[in-house]
């Protein structure tokens, strides 16, 4: 395989463990919401995971686009320039919401997970 595409490759496979990761991550976040019991430290660990995905992401896009000199579709742009905008955002929030930092990993995980989707579906590089 060569290396352009391995690139595309690893966008993609990155891109769908993004969306999983915060699909799962959000669920698990809210149902502990609720449920002490799932307030477990891997919980914490699958959402900076999944959080850090995003970023990773959006790293292989910009070494995707530059290895093969490709015009972004400008829904894409936006798309995951408001993911890494918001992991910023959710990471500055999470102390002033302590008390309701489940609730803020669960809605922003799923937030994450809708970004990316709606990003594959409109406008895949």
């Amino acid at each position: 395989m060569n290396v352009l595409a391995s690139y595309r490759v690893t966008h993609e496979v990155i891109e769908w463990l993004m969306v999983l990761l915060n699909g799962t991550a959000g669920v698990w976040s809210l149902l502990a919401h609720r449920n002490k019991l799932l307030r477990i430290s891997v919980l914490s660990w699958v959402t900076a995971i999944a959080q850090i995905m995003v970023l990773a992401h959006l790293f292989s896009g910009v070494a995707l686009a530059s290895s093969e000199d490709l015009e972004i579709p400008k829904f894409h742009l936006l798309y995951w320039s408001a993911a890494a905008l918001s992991v910023g955002v959710i990471y500055g929030y999470r102390n002033q919401l302590d008390n309701k930092r489940y609730l803020l990993y669960g809605f922003a995980g799923l937030f994450l997970m809708g970004l990316g989707i709606r990003s594959m579906l409109l406008g895949s590089i």
